[in-house]
């Protein structure tokens, strides 16, 4: 599961008071009423060899989890065998048949353990090493990626086939490396959402998945897209309901200042934004159940429903409405206990009859918050848990000095 951008701090530094004692007299987590999902969510550096897959499988299931969530597209890669993307520059010395989400299923099926595919949405590149691959889609397809406000006006003055471009796009990420992650490509380019879709469909149809996973399904904050295929299409849209001196005005300024629709009309503009994401989940969700019925659609999230739909236009409460998602996973990484209970609370709440699987950040807090968190989320209603995640959950590190976290959890767990 992703980072949130708020959310890089390595240990927090307080105090978790918890009724969950690590040492002999350790007491036990209440357990679930019904069969709940015991998840982790899979960073792709874990699938760039097959002894560390295998061995990722081996400690899940040792530690009695049910689920895994491996990560198959991390940034406009592929951690499969893909015709669409190019191959994960992780994977480089690994021999060209070796296939992580391959291996993943068939070592995790045989324990009982059910495999799904995450794949990240819009983010398609790290900043601070971009992709090697001139194949890749922020090299070949510029005028996809998305484009933030602030320097919108410029750019479309520019070719997006310019390096000039480019280095614009890649320069603004850098110098706002606090708030962004890296380059996102746009829902506003109907090319984007072709592609995404062929993704889906592509591993839908050959892999025997379990379930398949949003990720990074949403704008990475208001301040973005305001790229030509936005704007434009947003233009044409809006026009069809402008009556003719509104829109002879408009387009008198519409040379000097590219975003004057867009500007105009912000509220609009925002339910646009929303509707690209919206129309996109909607379109996969179909998509994928006509090729595996079975397969359980979910979708990391912000779990601030507020944030999500003011500015990053993740309307996630509509999806679940509408019925595009089987599960909702918000990303409950705090590690305030009432914080959590909350955004919890608002996830059952609407979840509409769907499964609500609640992400705990194990990255920011020891095993006992953790454990505290899955009691909640038990009391309130969830269906299971995810952990963000298997890799940080076996890394030595000041909250986790054995490299055991899961190892400990469920010992507590099991009691």
């Amino acid at each position: 599961m992703a980072l949130l951008p708020a959310q890089k701090i390595a240990a927090p530094s307080q105090v978790y008071p918890s009724p969950f004692s690590l040492s002999s007299k350790q007491k036990p987590v209440d357990p679930p009423q019904k069969p709940e999902v015991r998840a982790l969510w899979v960073v792709r550096h874990t699938l760039t060899s097959p002894d560390s897959v295998i061995n990722m499988v081996r400690r899940a299931k040792e530690s009695g989890f049910t689920d895994l969530i491996v990560q198959v597209r991390g940034r406009g890669d592929a951690f499969y065998s893909s015709k669409i993307e190019p191959r994960a520059e992780d994977l480089a010395t690994q021999p060209s048949d070796f296939d992580p989400l391959s291996l993943v299923i068939r070592e995790a099926h045989r324990e009982g353990i059910k495999v799904h595919a995450w794949i990240n949405i819009f983010l398609v590149a790290n900043i601070e090493s971009l992709p090697k691959s001139r194949d890749h889609l922020i090299y070949r397809h510029p005028e996809w990626l998305m484009v933030p406000k602030s320097i919108a006006s410029e750019l479309s003055a520019i070719d997006p086939n310019s390096p000039e471009y480019f280095n614009k796009l890649v320069e603004f990420v850098k110098n706002n490396r606090e708030e962004l992650e890296g380059l996102f490509a746009s829902p506003a380019h109907p090319d984007v959402i072709e592609n995404i879709l062929s993704i889906w469909k592509d591993i839908a149809a050959r892999y025997d998945v379990d379930g398949m996973h949003f990720d990074y399904v949403r704008y990475p904050n208001s301040q973005y897209d305001y790229s030509r295929k936005s704007l434009d299409r947003f233009k044409t849209e809006l026009e069809k309901g402008l009556d003719p001196e509104n829109k002879e005005f408009l387009e008198a300024r519409l040379n000097e200042d590219p975003l004057i629709y867009a500007n105009t009309f912000p509220e609009k503009y925002a339910q646009f934004q929303r509707r690209q994401v919206s129309d996109l989940v909607g379109r996969i969700y179909k998509s994928v159940k006509k090729i595996r019925p079975q397969a359980i659609i979910s979708a990391a999230v912000f779990a601030n429903d507020e944030d999500a739909y003011r500015s990053r236009f993740q309307d996630w409460k509509l999806w679940l409405d509408r019925g595009w998602l089987d599960v909702v996973c918000p990303m409950a990484y705090t590690p305030d206990t009432e914080i959590f209970r909350k955004q919890i609370t608002s996830a059952v709440g609407a979840s509409m009859g769907k499964k609500v699987w609640s992400g705990i950040g194990a990255y920011r807090q020891p095993v006992e918050s953790a454990l505290e968190k899955i009691q909640i989320a038990r009391d309130l209603g969830a269906g299971g848990f995810i952990l963000f995640s298997y890799d940080s959950s076996i890394k030595v590190s000041d909250l986790n000095p054995q490299g055991d976290y899961l190892e400990k959890m469920n010992g507590a767990l099991k009691k």
